[in-house]
């Protein structure tokens, strides 16, 4: 055989070897988001538990803050409160630029971040002495609270899922209401046995424990779909021209105040309802109320799992609106035990997908590449709002001498939303070329 035979034997060779190969990737097929075995549950897994401690640390958890440094420190409430504030205000700032954090450092990274800086504002606000060490505390928890709340999430499972995205969110932020539901007893259980800072340092622990463990394990290099991977190359505009847009664009606009209004009248009622109930049909049975209502919270997001891909979302976000404005009514105007806890179940069971649905929104109708600096913008404003919630209905209430003026003003307000959702703007789908 001749050197130019064996030449051209290694060249067949080598071609027949490139055919196979395509012949492989062409038949290769993926394993669909509706398969109990894509990976991506795993990461809905993975951010159900992240929630958990995200909500019953950073937001459940404030509750237990200000009552014990009250308790321990005798600091005036409206001081601890403004640390409070602080922390939202500041976390808006932070979320905002999540999407851009997971651009740079990968998901994995990010949610590692977030867990360590959850654990030590922990394990910093059980060690608060002074006034200036609760605002610093609650900067570091601002940074956890960034890193595991619903900017984070719904980044980081917009990167495994796309057509089975509404369910995959609506039961990882399930974990939101277990925090509350859980993680606050086991708070308040904690504090009674190790003391508030020893709580605090064991609560830290067990969040490190077991979360960065379980996000080394299930959290790796997210799938990327070639027509995405183009889309995102071609002609991508920047987080900054994507955000100048947005603020343009009353499609996006009457989603962001809709919800940043909703979120505002939610808040402040839920952190006054004890107080409201207490007066009226007593602790324990206020106590039961918002129990109810938290776990209706999470009856409600688990029922549109289901469904709520196929949903006109801004229809169901009016109808959740409206559910709420009645609830609040049979609130102010009932004064039977029952009717004022089938209220509340009521309220509660739309609570949940308000967290949901604007994330499904921007899904639908904004062009994919924007969907994550869309999405921790209307997460910023919505708690940038909701931080002043309670102040304001606080401050009615005062005013007022009873809650009836904040709670029709609740009322106006829901309604308002209701109506402000379904403004959709010119273009009725504006996914482009990477939503098709």
């Amino acid at each position: 055989m001749t050197v130019e035979q064996v030449a051209v034997k290694r060249v067949d060779i080598r071609l027949r070897a490139e055919n196979k190969n395509n012949m492989d990737a062409s038949s290769y097929r993926p394993v669909p988001e509706n398969s109990i075995r894509y990976d991506g549950w795993r990461i809905v897994v993975v951010c159900f538990l992240l929630a958990t401690f995200g909500w019953g640390l950073g937001f459940y958890g404030q509750s237990v803050y200000v009552a014990e440094l009250h308790r321990l420190r005798g600091w005036p409430t409206s001081l601890i409160s403004s640390g409070t504030t602080f922390f939202y205000l500041f976390g808006a700032l932070l979320v905002a630029f999540v999407a851009e954090a997971i651009k740079a450092f990968g998901p994995r990274n990010c949610l590692i971040a977030g867990t360590f800086a959850m654990a030590a504002a922990g394990v910093a606000i059980g060690q608060v002495r002074e006034p200036w060490q609760l605002y610093l505390a609650n900067a570091v928890l601002a940074c956890g609270w960034a890193g595991t709340s619903l900017g984070i999430i719904t980044n980081t499972l917009g990167l495994w899922f796309d057509k089975k995205r509404g369910m995959a969110i609506s039961l990882a932020l399930n974990g939101a209401s277990f925090g509350g539901i859980v993680g606050v007893p086991l708070l308040i259980a904690g504090i009674g046995y190790f003391g508030f800072p020893g709580a605090m340092t064991v609560a830290a622990i067990a969040m490190v424990a077991l979360m960065v463990p379980v996000i080394l394990i299930f959290v790796g290099r997210p799938p990327v779909l070639a027509h995405m991977a183009v889309a995102a190359a071609i002609d991508a505009p920047s987080p900054t021209q994507i955000r100048a847009k947005a603020f343009r664009d009353m499609a996006f606009l009457s989603v962001s105040i809709a919800f940043a209004l909703v979120l505002f009248a939610q808040v402040g009622f839920i952190v006054h309802l004890i107080t409201f109930l207490d007066g009226v049909i007593g602790r324990e049975r206020a106590a039961f109320a918002v129990a109810l209502l938290t776990a209706m919270a999470v009856v409600g997001r688990v029922l549109f799992s289901f469904v709520i891909d196929r949903m006109n979302q801004r229809l169901a976000s009016s109808l959740s609106f409206v559910s709420q404005a009645v609830a609040l009514a049979i609130v102010i105007n009932v004064r039977n035990d029952v009717a004022l806890i089938a209220a509340c179940a009521l309220f509660g069971f739309s609570v949940g997908n308000l967290i949901t649905l604007p994330a499904l929104i921007v899904q639908r109708e904004f062009d994919r590449r924007s969907f994550g600096v869309l999405v921790s913008l209307i997460t910023a404003v919505n708690q940038v709002t909701y931080a002043f919630g309670p102040g304001v209905v606080g401050l009615l209430r005062d005013l007022s001498g009873s809650y009836a003026l904040p709670f029709y003003a609740c009322i106006g307000v829901e309604l308002t939303a209701a109506v402000l959702i379904m403004i959709r703007g010119r273009a009725a789908d504006r996914r482009g070329p990477a939503g098709s």
